[in-house]
């Protein structure tokens, strides 16, 4: 499946239906007077959060959306029927955003299930019986039903997930990942191996976390150097970021502060988020070299470095671990078989 995380879209709800004009004439009824029915409401345009969905991609096939208009009113008093709601249905974490210079931002759906009224249907034309008064008996006039309302908007997905990992390219993200989640992400000994964002899930220690990898940061990347900044997005939810710094790089301070620098010049925070620094590919050192190089990390970073490897699973446990303590446990545990685990009733 490709991945799409931005797409532009028309939207348009549905028009009122027009009211009736209409007489009620009837054989033993001497006067019958008006019975036209109002107009029936246009369908609302909703945008529903929805799982199973991390792409946009059915929006580039598909970028007109009308909602049906409403039926009009008849005979008898009887109102027409209104227009069904037209339901657009969207991964977790798309924000909705308006069709300008600043992108402002309209919606943003997080929860699995949450569902906005976007446009609103017009409200259906009254008919000629309601404009009956005392001194006009025999009304002619009736409603042509309230307009649509339309817009251009576009749809942005940000992944959510519970620790990012950031890194250059050829860090070892994808390796770790694969290690450690269900995800099957591509490998390979060249740069950019990963071209789109990749959601695994982690079970350790009886809890379960989403881990997001992104493309690998190189320097310029926020003036669109390499495949650029823009999937930096999909970190800007995670709680916790795992850094990760190849030890077979020349200078693997200046490699952190590269990452760094590049987060700083996006915004939206990154810069400022728990980190974890994980010091990867030590299986290709020896235990003196290793230790020269996680002090030189550590005085760059100013936090604790952790020596690992993804491909043998050294120190990966101890990284899980820091990754735990930063992010909130709002869940109940897990067994390894997948059931919660039982636990005694608290109040608190």
């Amino acid at each position: 499946m490709h991945f799409l995380d931005q797409a532009k879209i028309f939207v348009r709800s549905g028009a009122g239906g027009p009211g009736a004009v209409s007489f009620r004439r009837e054989k033993y009824i001497e006067y019958g007077g008006p019975d036209g029915g109002n107009g029936g409401k246009g369908g609302d345009i909703v945008f529903e959060a929805v799982a199973g969905l991390n792409t946009l991609i059915d929006f580039r096939y598909t970028q007109h959306f009308r909602a049906p208009r409403g039926h009009g009113g008849s005979g008898s008093n009887r109102t027409g029927g209104g227009g069904d709601d037209l339901v657009i249905k969207v991964p977790v974490g798309t924000q909705i955003l308006a069709d300008d210079e600043e992108r402002t931002l309209l919606a943003d759906l997080t929860r699995v299930g949450e569902r906005i009224t976007f446009l609103r249907g017009g409200d259906g034309g009254r008919g000629n019986a309601s404009y009956k008064t005392s001194t006009n008996r025999a009304p002619r006039q009736h409603g042509t039903g309230w307009p649509s309302e339309e817009a251009w908007v576009w749809l942005r997905l940000k992944l959510l997930a519970d620790a990012g990992l950031v890194g250059l390219p050829n860090a070892g993200k994808s390796t770790f990942i694969n290690g450690v989640t269900n995800a099957q992400a591509k490998v390979g000994d060249y740069a950019f191996t990963t071209t789109r964002p990749q959601l695994g899930v982690v079970r350790h220690h009886q809890r379960e976390f989403v881990v997001a990898d992104i493309p690998g940061l190189i320097e310029g990347a926020a003036d669109g150097a390499g495949i650029g900044d823009r999937f930096l997005g999909h970190i800007e939810r995670c709680r916790v970021l795992l850094h990760l710094v190849d030890a077979n790089d020349e200078d693997v301070a200046e490699s952190y502060r590269i990452v760094r620098d590049e987060l700083a010049a996006y915004g939206g925070g990154l810069d400022e988020k728990p980190v974890v620094v994980a010091l990867n590919k030590i299986d290709t050192l020896d235990d003196e070299l290793i230790a020269a190089l996680s002090a030189e990390l550590e005085e760059a970073s100013g936090a604790e470095v952790i020596p690992i490897s993804g491909v043998s699973g050294v120190g990966v446990d101890w990284v899980l671990d820091r990754l735990l303590d930063a992010i909130p446990s709002n869940e109940k545990p897990v067994d390894d078989d997948g059931e919660e685990a039982a636990v005694d009733w608290s109040p608190v």
